[in-house]
Order: structure tokens, then sequence, then C-alpha cells
């Protein structure tokens, strides 16, 4: 195996591209080691992402002012500012006030910069899941609600058997979209020193002249994910596309 890695290298060598990395073993188990933890960052951000967003969805078409208001200026305010500068405000400021507080105890701050990527993260792509449930929960046909009320529903059953699925089917590809978003959105883990693979590529071609080759990687490796993200949208607009609506 590592003969024919020798081969590939030196072959792309003559064309000017050095990957030679790949064969000190430290530097190829860090770079590894951040195509996992990209990978981590995305399985975990994707269904918080989700699950957030649904939950701003509710608040938002729930018709009571005390949970829609919160709902929308946290929207609001999240939507219309930098993820980068919300990641410093969480990590650099939030995280320090809690770090002191616990400190005044005894305790320490069990709370890693990898929890903030994905909570950052994961709440700033679930207020687009929301805004698109939203309008998936609103385009769903009144009669459709008044059949359900006939039938003695709550609000509570009303939204999470007649109106989320619908809305789901509707918003699916704003939803894919936001997912794809996503996955390229984890980069910004570097920022705070969590070791994706932007993190780790960094500290490699501080040590040597590659920034080219590395950043190639980097964007295969998201083309990848960004890739297989959509391919699965793609499967579940097809699966659950509703038979004659639109037509």
């Amino acid at each position: 195996m590592l003969d024919t890695v020798t081969v590939v290298i030196a072959a792309l060598k003559a064309l000017g591209l050095n990957y030679g990395f790949l064969l000190d073993a430290r530097e190829r188990v860090a770079f590894l080691r951040g195509l996992g933890v990209t990978l981590e960052l995305c399985a975990l951000t994707i269904p918080v992402s989700l699950l957030a967003g649904i939950v701003l969805a509710a608040m938002l078409t729930s018709g009571r002012r005390t949970l829609a208001a919160p709902a929308r200026a946290f929207v609001e305010i999240t939507r219309n500012t930098p993820t980068l500068v919300q990641l410093y405000c969480g990590f650099l400021v939030l995280n320090m006030v809690i770090t002191q507080q616990l400190s005044q105890y005894g305790g320490t701050n069990p709370l890693t910069p990898f929890f903030w990527v994905v909570l950052v993260v994961s709440l700033h792509k679930a207020v687009f899941h929301a805004e698109a449930l939203r309008a998936g929960i609103e385009a769903v046909p009144p009669v459709t609600l008044e059949a359900a009320r006939s039938l003695g529903f709550s609000r509570r059953q009303m939204l999470l058997r007649v109106e989320l699925p619908l809305a789901v089917r509707f918003a699916l590809p704003a939803l894919v979209n936001n997912l794809v978003d996503l996955v390229k959105m984890t980069a910004l883990a570097s920022a705070i020193a969590v070791g994706d693979v932007t993190y780790e590529s960094i500290m490699i071609w501080t040590q040597r002249d590659n920034v080219l080759e590395l950043l190639l990687l980097i964007l295969a490796w998201f083309g990848l994910l960004t890739w297989l993200v959509s391919v699965v949208g793609r499967w579940l607009e097809a699966r659950l596309r509703m038979p004659g609506y639109g037509q």
C-alpha cells in the first residue's frame, strides 16, 4: 500500500504537486484525523440544526405572541449577523463568562471548542430551516386544516401529524440547500483551533510549501460531502413527492 502511495506521490511531483506529507506518518495521521473531525461535525450539526429548526418553526407559527416574538427576534438577529462573529461571541465571550462563573465555585468549564462549533453552526442554519418550514406550513391548504379540525385534532396534533409532514415535503429543496451550506460552514471550526481538515491542513502547510496541494484536497473532501448530501436530498425529494401535486 505504501509503495503504491509513493509511486502516486512521485507521479504527482512530476506534475508540480507536492504531496510528500503523506509519507510522513505524523502528518498523514493528523490530516486523516482532520477528515474525521469534519465528518463528525457534519454528522452532529445536521440533525441538531434540523431539530432546532423544527422547534423554531413551531414557535413562529404557534399563533402565540409569547412564543412567536422571541423566535422571530432570534431568527432576525442570527441570520443577519456573520456566523464567524457568532462563533467568536460564543467561544470567546460567553464561554469565558461560563468559565469565570464556574471557577468561583471550584468547577471547570466542560464546554469544548468542538461543542461551540456544533452549537453555533447548528443554530445559525436552524433559523434558515425554520423559515423554510414556516413557508411550508403556511402553504398547507386551508381545507386540509379544516379536515383535521373536523376530526378533533388539537393544535399540537395538527402541527405534528398534518402541517409538519406536509411542510417538510414543500420545504425539502430549501432544506437540502441549507444542509449543503451547513457542511461547508463547518470549515469555520478552524477559526477556534478545532482540529478539522482545514485546521490540520494549515498546521501542515506552515511546515511545508504545499498550500495548493492541501487546498485541492480540502476542496475535494468538501465537494464529496456536499455531493453526498445533495444525492440523499434528491432521493428524499423523489421518495416524498406528493402524487399529482403541482400538476
